[in-house]
């Protein structure tokens, strides 16, 4: 393959520990029982905190966004982050998209992703259009039509929190898409807040 070839399908994430994402399964597991509909829930090794989707990169990308980011985390102090809550995305009456809140340093964790994104944005990856909303992804809702629970649910888990956690890595992650769902390889990590 040569370099310019752009094969991979790749994102910069924040793995939670293994103990918030038991604690997101054990909500999900209740979720399943409680909302009925076409959704499709995520498995807890694709549930990344994403800072920046790329779609897909060549190998001199991977090298180039590789620089970006330890030139921006070099000076990066520690993040106090908390997984809790639920909501919707973009909206109760049309929910696309079932995820957990983070909260803590988000505004700090805001300010990270912003200068990355500019820093992307100057190496050829459009900025996001959206403001950053720093959320884990439960499931993706595939027709709100004839789903019921939703609005239930929201209300009965408003106080659900999976725990806190200080991240000590960047990932920057290959997502493969199968049959199974999408498989995930940790392409080059980075140490955070050291």
């Amino acid at each position: 393959m040569a370099d310019s070839e752009k094969s991979i399908r790749a994102f910069l994430a924040i793995e939670p520990p293994e103990d918030i994402l038991q604690a997101m399964s054990r909500l999900q597991e209740k979720l399943k029982r409680e909302i009925n509909g076409r959704i499709s829930w995520t498995r807890s090794q694709g549930q990344h905190l994403t800072l920046k989707f790329f779609s897909n990169i060549s190998k001199e990308d991977v090298r180039n966004i590789c620089s970006a980011v330890q030139k921006q985390i070099i000076s990066q102090s520690p993040l106090n982050l908390r997984v809790e809550k639920l909501g919707v995305f973009p909206d109760a009456r049309r929910p696309r998209v079932l995820w957990c809140g983070v909260s803590g340093d988000v505004e700090k964790l805001i300010n990270l992703q912003k200068k990355l994104d500019s820093d992307f944005a100057a190496l050829g990856f459009p900025a996001e259009d959206r403001s950053f909303q720093a959320h884990l992804t439960l499931a993706r809702i595939k027709d709100s039509r004839d789903m019921t629970g939703m609005s239930e649910a929201l209300k009965k888990h408003n106080e659900f929190t999976a725990g806190d956690f200080i991240p000590d890595k960047l990932f920057l992650f290959q997502s493969n898409l199968t049959l199974q769902g999408a498989v995930y390889t940790k392409l080059a990590e980075f140490a955070l807040g050291e």
